[in-house]
């Protein structure tokens, strides 16, 4: 039997408020996968992901990453793409390939160089001289480029160009890890829409108010997953 690459068991998280963020959230995943985690803002995606990253622990609940629970160890399967740039202004392209280089084995420089080649930007540029957008580009090429087990993007599109998001998301189907699988965040449902294989619509609340497989629920519904988006949390008395 196949063990999946991230199981998360009755996750809890709240924060000082004392509004849960999370509540019993279970889920999942096995390889192979791009599964869309589709939410408004504000609804728990980021703390989701850094509660598997390891960034925040939770109040209560499990995480297991490839059928071991979710520790220091862990994190070498996992390759996470943060929602905000984190890059020093004056840090070169070829800087950060280095540095990923030495913190991560796994690290395939020269399908770094290949995407950013691609994407037209100049290793020798400093962070500090590159739109927003191309700094997002760079961090996606970072982290795609690892043979992790686990992607974890955080509104990877959010930030870059309409013309840009087909070439960021067709990165992302080409160069995973193809045992591995691949949770993204966002709110921009029709953009990411055609390359997701499961989805889960995460509440206000913490919880899943509806998930499945991206086509069988298509064919049920009659609806794209966008419309249904819109639909459910039209109609949910939390919104």
């Amino acid at each position: 039997m196949n063990v999946p690459v991230l199981t998360c068991r009755n996750l809890c998280k709240s924060y000082k408020q004392g509004m849960p963020v999370l509540n019993n959230l279970n889920m999942n995943l096995s390889g192979g996968k791009i599964v869309g985690l589709l939410g408004p803002n504000g609804c728990g995606k980021s703390t989701l992901i850094k509660l598997i990253s390891g960034l925040l622990t939770p109040d209560s609940g499990e995480i297991f990453i490839c059928g071991e629970p979710r520790s220091e160890a862990s994190n070498a399967l996992v390759s996470y793409l943060p929602e905000r740039t984190y890059l020093t202004p004056s840090m070169r392209v070829k800087d950060l390939l280095d540095y990923f280089s030495v913190f991560y084995p796994d690290f395939d420089d020269t399908t770094a160089l290949r995407m950013l080649e691609d994407m037209n930007i100049d290793v020798s540029q400093r962070m500090g001289t590159l739109s927003k957008g191309t700094k997002e580009k760079v961090q996606l090429v970072a982290v795609m480029s690892r043979r992790a087990k686990l992607y974890l993007l955080d509104e990877p599109i959010a930030g870059v160009d309409p013309a840009a998001r087909d070439y960021i998301l067709q990165t992302i189907i080409g160069n995973y890890n193809p045992e591995a699988a691949v949770i993204i965040t966002t709110h921009l449902i029709h953009d990411v829409e055609p390359i997701l294989d499961e989805f889960a619509f995460l509440g206000y609340g913490g919880q899943v108010l509806l998930s499945g497989v991206a086509d069988e629920v298509r064919a049920t519904h009659g609806k794209t997953l966008d419309e249904l988006f819109r639909e459910v949390f039209r109609c949910s008395v939390n919104y």
